[in-house]
């Protein structure tokens, strides 16, 4: 039996994995305003030996990594995140039933917090069955008391079924992402658009694998939960 990591099942052998991974496809719902995602062809079999795919497509696409720089002038940038801080025990707090913009208050899962956290904080909305609807746009958030209140207990990865953790349709003049704010001001790490979230169990272990981008915002995940 090889060593297990830290993160690792306790039986390795009985894992199951559960991709929690948006497919990327061109023409799919990204955040407004951000580059469209476009894959098509760039080689073909017939005309030069192999197919290759041409891709393009923003940092924040789909399932994907927000680093400190994203929202914090000089905070870290994709490279100065190792990938240990992105993988380990999540806490799955289940917050069903909620409308088109309600606020995730602390009373909405206090009762599913024990003490401290561990570094990983899923919020399980179930918004995810919208992807790709205005209706997905439109989302729950979770309010900055809430989030201080998570940070003072140990985490420090956020990670949502939403588009956003804030507010995605705000008037311009007013725009603010406090929850950004504080999680990547704090030298934290958000993940975005985690599929499948409602289905896991309150503690699982997760890991988000970004794209090795050199020194940019964010980058496009694989997200994969072991049970």
């Amino acid at each position: 039996m090889p060593t297990l990591l830290p993160w690792a099942p306790e039986n390795e052998l009985d894992v199951k994995l559960v991709d929690l991974t948006h497919p990327l496809s061109s023409g799919m719902q990204v955040f407004p305003g951000d580059p469209q995602v476009a894959i098509g062809g760039a080689l073909t079999i017939a005309e030069n030996g192999v197919e290759v795919s041409a891709l393009h497509l923003g940092s924040h696409t789909g399932t994907h990594l927000d680093a400190p720089c994203h929202s914090i002038e000089g905070g870290r940038t994709t490279s100065d995140v190792p990938l240990d801080e992105l993988v380990g025990e999540a806490l799955v707090l289940q917050v069903p039933d909620l409308e088109a913009g309600d606020e995730i208050r602390w009373h909405h899962v206090a009762s599913q917090v024990q003490g401290n956290v561990p570094k990983i904080v899923l919020l399980a909305t179930g918004w995810d069955r919208h992807f790709g609807t205005d209706r997905y746009l439109d989302h729950p958030v979770l309010s900055h008391a809430a989030a201080d209140e998570l940070w003072a207990r140990g985490m420090r990865v956020l990670a949502v079924d939403t588009l956003n953790p804030d507010r995605t349709l705000q008037p311009a003049e007013s725009f603010s992402l406090p929850v950004h704010e504080l999680v990547l001001g704090s030298d934290g790490l958000i993940v975005e658009n985690v599929r499948h979230a409602a289905k896991l169990p309150a503690r699982c272990t997760v890991g988000f694998f970004p794209l090795k981008l050199t020194a940019t915002d964010g980058a496009p995940v694989r997200a994969v939960a072991w049970l």
